[in-house]
């Protein structure tokens, strides 16, 4: 567990959370939008404050084992994922890199990414950028082990007072010509009504110096990123449940700089929006409902010396769940869901029958749970059904792919706050669209990848006298993949490399963490640290990797984290280390950082409930040199100030 970071019990949780030239506009979609836009506006609710044991459709499954961290102030997306050493990261070097994670060795495309509960899809390349969320408006994260999945969560309105009216401002700025304003306003609009209304923008040169294959000192180019972002959210309570909804607009001009070996003065420009929106009500003594709603459209335009290309991606799914209080030490849950995408592109390579035209998916889920609580031990079962059915112009037919997926997990109390908690988990992933479909490259026989995820852990939390909080961890997991997605050559042409379900993948570790924290008079400090052993071995019979690392996968990963603070004084200070990573050209160079924070808050107003906070970011004050992902070097020394203001 880190610094700032609520850990959560293993234990079942309530999870329903808070055309151009060559593209042809799909008169079906627009009608299905605005039948989906009416049931948006009833959406995410329920806070997860609640232990008890329910289905979602979004998820499918009961079993989760969670851990939430706090976003801080102009904390970007690769500071908040760097302090848990368990998650491995892939940053193309810098602010207009691609950004992807994954968990214990199961690779990014596993690795399911939502906001506000609700799923962030990409079907053509399966992996979401993560430098296209804007922390800005963002509370915390919770990482769901179980799930496989990150979920990010936006800060719910605050007033202060009688007032009906809040919000904050901020601004921040830095090295490397980058620019960071926020503006979010708040209103309440009745005791069961309040509205937010959120804009923030990024805008970085990201030209940082970086030493080249040659020793020689230069700066990176074509690493800008010009990003604005907008969002208005609405929340409401009724009696016996709640609902929200979220509109969501994020538009970016950035480079594409390659790597240093292949240097390129490539573009992209991304356009995403979405409506979602979710609710919860119980109906009756026994009874509750669940439903969530989310339509989007997402369009990227990709100019490079090749040429330029369009990709347009529309998605609409919607989801209900069934949770029935038999007893108080019983309830059983059902849900059902579907979901609707489309890509569509003129300049897509994809096979023959598919150039220029639309390729839909249907996809489905339906799962029951079963969930046992008494005073010591809880108890979850789970079923999972699940898949798709591809449309593909011209190929005659419909291709389907489901998967039937069993979880389980259990949790005991020993003594007072000493709990073991345990998981079993099947997970699947059904290839992504580049996989089945692209021309030359394309396998529409692949099958989903299999992966068998496992957990067995220790946890305890306590008290030191009055002014100290203490806390300690230890997992034990174990995850097996099978059918991995592997390019090895076709039989009919070995020069050509198609994608084959023949690779294996067996990651096991050991992840613990220990932490203390003192308040008192005024003060308030803590120290934490965490460290991951993670053995996640290439088992692909024949491969010329067999028995090695898995390419990216840190075997040691370690956190340490301290602060103080004191009437609004606080200093903090983090070092980061990741060993033993290798990829396909062989073993990758060890890395160490030291990041600093420096704030002062002034509390103002009646309550002292408002406040301006002045604060300092120095990242990386080592300046090292190291690559997440060989050939894109990550930026060195770095110092960002900026100033918050709560009203």
């Amino acid at each position: 567990m880190q610094i700032g970071q609520v850990r959560r019990p293993a234990a079942v949780k309530s999870h329903l959370e808070c055309p151009g030239p060559g593209v042809r506009s799909d008169g079906n979609f627009m009608q299905f939008t605005g039948l989906l836009f009416a049931a948006a506006l009833l959406v995410a609710g329920e806070p997860d404050t609640l232990d008890v044991a329910t289905v979602t459709a979004e998820k499918g499954v009961t079993v989760s084992s969670k851990e939430t961290i706090l976003i801080n102030d102009h904390e970007n997306v690769t500071d908040a994922l760097m302090r848990i050493p368990g998650i491995q990261l892939s940053d193309m070097g810098g602010p207009a890199g691609l950004k992807t994670v994954s968990l214990r060795g199961l690779g990014s495309a596993h690795t399911s990414i939502y906001l506000d509960g609700i799923k962030v899809s990409n079907l053509q390349s399966g992996q979401s950028d993560l430098g296209m969320i804007g922390l800005e408006n963002i509370s915390s994260m919770v990482i769901d082990y179980a799930q496989n999945s990150l979920d990010f969560r936006t800060a719910a309105p605050e007033f202060h007072g009688k007032g009906r009216v809040g919000g904050k401002t901020s601004f921040a700025g830095g090295s490397f010509g980058t620019y960071l304003p926020g503006l979010r306003l708040d209103f309440k609009a009745s005791d069961k009504i309040a509205l937010s209304a959120n804009a923030s923008a990024t805008l970085c040169k990201g030209d940082f110096p970086y030493i080249g294959d040659d020793g020689a000192i230069s700066r990176r180019e074509g690493n800008d990123i010009s990003q604005y972002r907008g969002g208005l959210d609405a929340y409401g309570s009724m009696e016996g449940g709640s609902w929200n909804a979220k509109a969501y607009f994020n538009s970016a001009d950035r480079g594409t700089p390659g790597s240093l070996s292949w240097p390129s003065e490539d573009r992209q420009k991304d356009m995403n929006t979405f409506l979602q929106g979710s609710m919860w009500k119980r109906l009756g003594s026994i009874y509750t409902l669940r439903t969530s709603a989310k339509i989007s459209y997402d369009d990227l335009q990709y100019k490079s010396s090749w040429g330029e290309s369009r990709y347009v991606q529309k998605e609409a799914q919607v989801n209900t769940s069934h949770e029935f209080n038999i007893y108080e030490w019983w309830k059983v849950s059902g849900a059902i869901g579907g979901q609707w995408d489309g890509l569509e592109s003129g300049n897509y390579m994809f096979t023959d029958e598919t150039s220029g035209s639309m390729i839909q998916r249907y996809g489905f889920i339906a799962a029951a749970a079963s969930s046992f609580r008494f005073e010591r031990l809880k108890a979850d079962i789970a079923l999972e059904y699940s898949g798709s059915y591809d449309m593909v112009p011209g190929a005659g037919k419909k291709i389907g792919r489901d998967a039937f997926s069993p979880s389980a997990s259990l949790q005991m109390k020993l003594y007072k706050d000493l709990r073991i908690k345990a998981f079993g988990r099947r997970a699947y992933r059904i290839p992504v669209f580049n996989e089945l479909y692209y021309t030359g490259y394309g396998n529409k026989d692949l099958k989903p990848e299999d992966a068998w995820l496992s957990d067995i852990g220790i946890e305890w939390s306590g008290k030191a006298g009055k002014a100290w909080s203490l806390n300690a961890e230890a997992d034990f997991f174990c995850n097996y993949l099978k059918d991995k997605i592997t390019s090895a050559p076709s039989e009919d042409d070995p020069n050509i490399w198609l994608p084959y379900n023949i690779g294996k993948v067996l990651a096991t570790g050991f992840e613990t963490s220990v932490g203390a924290e003192y308040s008192a008079d005024g003060w308030n400090a803590g120290i934490e640290g965490g460290y991951t052993l993670q053995n996640a071995v290439d088992k692909t019979p024949d491969s010329y990797t067999y028995g090695q690392q898995i390419p990216y996968v840190a075997r040691h990963s370690v956190t340490a984290d301290a602060f103080c603070g004191y009437m609004g004084w606080r200093l903090g200070v983090r070092w980061n280390m990741r060993a033993g990573r290798s990829d396909s050209s062989g073993a990758m160079t060890d890395w160490k950082t030291l990041d600093a924070t420096f704030s002062k808050t002034f509390r103002y107003g009646k309550d002292r409930s408002q406040g301006i906070k002045v604060s300092m970011i120095a990242r990386n004050l080592t300046d090292t040199r190291y690559e997440l992902s060989r050939g894109y070097p990550m930026p060195g020394r770095s110092i960002m100030g900026g100033i918050t203001m709560e009203f």
